[in-house]
């Protein structure tokens, strides 16, 4: 969740909200503060998170010879698996003894088996065929899906493998194998099909449905949609998504750290198993088969490694980290794949980092940001860097570029209190650090994300010009806004045609949201919400009353409970969803699933989607939301859908002017909650630690030998080390340190300089 006004986020805020000076200021949205930013256990916060269609240019006829150039379709000698969605069964012509008599009879066969052919190839070809015949203006990077031709390296729909044919590619009805040999039925009425070959394990044309490019396909910002949701809670664990763990400690366990400390022992096989079940492979089906196009996917720092010391608290006592090192990485790598074999494309989020960036349990430990704040806020912000730089490295392989187009580097960094002059120098040395990485341009490494810091999109206007490929992200949410929020929305919406339910909610997203992210969109760049909710109010498990201000006065016995809505209740919380998507236009919501609290049921069903697409209160396709906001009266400001050129990697791009540079040095001149007089004295680490490398996945059965799978290091030129503490130096606790004297000889603010 985002600031969090997401459970997540159990006090997020709304990003989104209108701030003093941007001249939409409503009574709906109050601007954000954290007086519950607090210690105290019994605050449990789990903040929640905080449309063209594709036009396909390609003909609907397909021939014979499309067929053999088919990279999922066998030439029309091979034999395919019958399947339903995947290729028919049968073999081709013998082409060795041509007919020279064709007496009636065998053209009346002829003609019956063109008809039944056409019946059953012509679907496969439209679905499956005739998107990959894209591959020739595709941007795809990745050399190591395809031939020299630009066709994946198997060409073959099946695998043999221990004298059994396995599907490799299917659409709607087709049957999933998984690795444990259990299978699913893939539902889809989209056109969407998934690939997965054995063989080659980067293929990268499965298509996610008819109004999205295939993966091997370009994507454009302001053409393409993203219609996305988020993997909450997956990896980054909030007590509203994953109730259960958290209760059993009667409120002692507030974040992940004080759940990884509390667990003990059995903290692997706990979260093992949380990561093993709590997403499926069926749930990315699932999301492939609602509409969706994106997941945004949170992960933590801990994914590649923690720190045994972090400093020493009030008594002396050494800090250690006590989260779960490594171990999920192998988890992100499978949900990664996943996502390739069902065609969704991957907003892969830094949701956590060294020190905590915002306060909020999400970032590991609830209390205070100790990122760009405070004494230790320099060299946590060493750290991060370290971290953005390692998985960078990993997505910006061949193998991934295509699955990663967008990489959020820091999560709800809380603007307001670390300053945005002192977010900017870090944002620029970061994308600075990125680019020397990924190359200058469009297809070159990922997109970067930054979030709007709660301070509001209108405030980020005209940011970096000619850097390369900025995205402002931001989480619009009403839940933590302030106010009661106890209007119905199971009564007719304000605008409506009298019949459309949903009460005030509906129209005030479009009025609070859609001007301002169009406005944005022209005057930023790329612009997305990569977070909102259902959540009107704060009712919910872990979620009420952790907000800043009162808790939500709506009737939270209701909302906490879905078995209890009526058809009403249900339809007026589809039209604000509908509402809200229409508005934001690009969006992940927060999030796919809530899991069960131990009463045995979903306590936040305002906060999951696959709950709502299981009882009606969520749309079963997101192209319904297109139009709302006008069905509603509110006419905003449209987008014209074209972006300056260096926005999306064009000219000019990566070419950020010396005197803009000048303005925000790194280090920055001046951190939070640290006097001026001691910038200059603020401990740093140095750079003698080996690097942390990603490591890529292992298959089974091996690929052949033409397929590569990276070393987890995309560029052989960045050598430099990562940070470590400087031997013989005491530091402050780093996740703690706000109070803390500045502590001497400690590496005096020295930072090495961008690469």
């Amino acid at each position: 969740m985002s600031q969090h006004s997401h459970p997540d986020d159990t006090f997020r805020q709304s990003s989104s909200t209108p701030q003093p000076g941007d001249g939409q200021h409503t009574p709906f949205l109050a601007p954000p503060d954290l007086p519950f930013l607090s210690n105290d256990p019994a605050s449990i916060a789990s903040t929640p998170r905080g449309s063209a269609a594709y036009a396909d240019t390609q003909s609907g006829n397909a021939s014979a010879a499309n067929l053999n150039q088919s990279p999922l379709l066998a030439g029309a000698t091979k034999e395919y698996a019958q399947e339903s969605g995947a290729a028919p069964t049968g073999r081709g012509v013998n082409a060795k003894k041509p007919l020279t008599k064709r007496p009636i009879f065998w053209v009346l066969v002829s003609a019956a088996v063109v008809v039944v052919v056409s019946a059953v190839v012509l679907p496969v070809v439209f679905v499956v065929v005739k998107p990959n015949q894209k591959n020739s203006s595709s941007t795809s990077t990745s050399g190591a899906t395809s031939n020299d031709n630009g066709n994946p390296n198997n060409n073959n729909p099946t695998s043999t493998g221990g004298g059994k044919t396995n599907l490799i590619s299917g659409g709607d009805g087709s049957t999933i194998t998984k690795d444990d040999g259990t299978t699913f039925t893939y539902t889809n009425k989209f056109g969407g099909f998934w690939v997965s070959d054995p063989e080659n394990p980067f293929n990268n044309n499965a298509q996610v449905n008819s109004w999205t490019p295939a993966l091997n396909q370009s994507w454009q910002f302001g053409v393409d949609r993203i219609n996305g949701v988020n993997l909450g809670g997956l990896f980054v664990l909030e007590p509203f998504i994953s109730p259960a763990l958290y209760q059993p400690f009667n409120g002692s366990a507030v974040d992940e750290w004080t759940l990884s400390t509390l667990l003990g022992d059995d903290l692997q096989s706990t979260l093992e198993n949380h990561y093993n079940t709590f997403i499926t492979e069926e749930d990315i089906a699932e999301i492939a088969g609602a509409g969706l196009n994106w997941i945004r996917l949170p992960i933590p720092f801990w994914a590649i490694e923690t720190w045994g010391d972090v400093g020493v608290d009030a008594t002396g006592k050494t800090v250690a980290e006590p989260f779960l090192q490594k171990v999920c990485w192998k988890y992100i790598l499978r949900v990664l794949g996943w996502a390739r074999k069902y065609g969704l494309r991957v907003n892969l989020d830094l949701h956590a980092v060294p020190g905590s960036q915002n306060g909020y349990n999400h970032s590991g430990q609830l209390g205070k940001p100790n990122f760009l704040n405070g004494p230790m806020g320099i060299a946590n912000a060493q750290r991060a860097l370290d971290y953005i730089r390692a998985f960078t490295e990993f997505i910006t392989q061949p193998e991934w570029q295509n699955v990663v187009p967008v990489f959020g580097i820091v999560n709800e960094a809380l603007v307001q209190t670390i300053g945005q002059d002192t977010i900017t120098s870090f944002y620029l040395h970061a994308h600075d650090m990125i680019r020397s990485i990924t190359g200058i341009g469009e297809g070159k490494g990922p997109y970067i994300s930054i979030h709007d810091g709660f301070i509001g999109i209108s405030k980020w206007g005209g940011f970096l010009p000619n850097s390369d490929r900025i995205l402002l992200d931001t989480h619009p949410y009403f839940a933590f806004d302030g106010q009661p929020n106890n209007e119905p929305v199971d009564v007719p919406a304000l605008g409506g045609d009298g019949k459309m339910l949903g009460g005030q909610w509906p129209r005030q997203a479009c009025q609070a949201w859609g001007n301002s992210v169009n406005t944005s969109r022209s005057a930023f760049g790329v612009t997305i919400a990569g977070e909102f909710s259902n959540g009107f109010n704060d009712c919910g498990l872990f979620v009420n009353g952790v907000a800043n201000g009162p808790s939500s006065a709506a009737d939270c016995d209701l909302f906490t409970d879905v078995s209890k809505w009526d058809q009403a209740t249900k339809d007026g919380v589809k039209n604000f969803a509908l509402a809200s998507m229409d508005a934001l236009g690009d969006y992940f919501f927060w999030t796919w699933k809530i899991g069960n609290s131990t009463a045995g049921r979903v306590q936040a069903p305002l906060w999951s989607y696959k709950l709502g697409l299981e009882n009606g209160f969520m749309p079963t396709d997101p192209r319904e939301a297109h139009g709302m906001c006008a069905s509603l009266g509110v006419q905003g400001t449209p987008f014209s859908g074209t972006f300056e050129p260096w926005q999306t990697g064009g000219a000019g791009a990566g070419s950020i002017a010396p005197s803009v540079s000048a303005e925000f040095p790194w280090p920055p001149t001046s951190i939070a909650n640290v006097p001026a007089a001691s910038i200059s004295l603020l401990p740093t680490y140095t750079s003698t630690a080996n690097i942390q490398t990603l490591p890529p996945p292992t298959f089974s059965p091996t690929p052949t030998a033409s397929v590569t799978v990276g070393n987890g290091w995309a560029d052989p030129t960045d050598t430099a080390s990562f940070v470590t503490a400087i031997s013989g130096c005491t530091y402050p606790n780093a996740w703690q340190a706000i109070s803390s004297p500045v502590p001497a000889a400690c590496g005096g603010g020295a930072l090495p300089t961008a690469r």
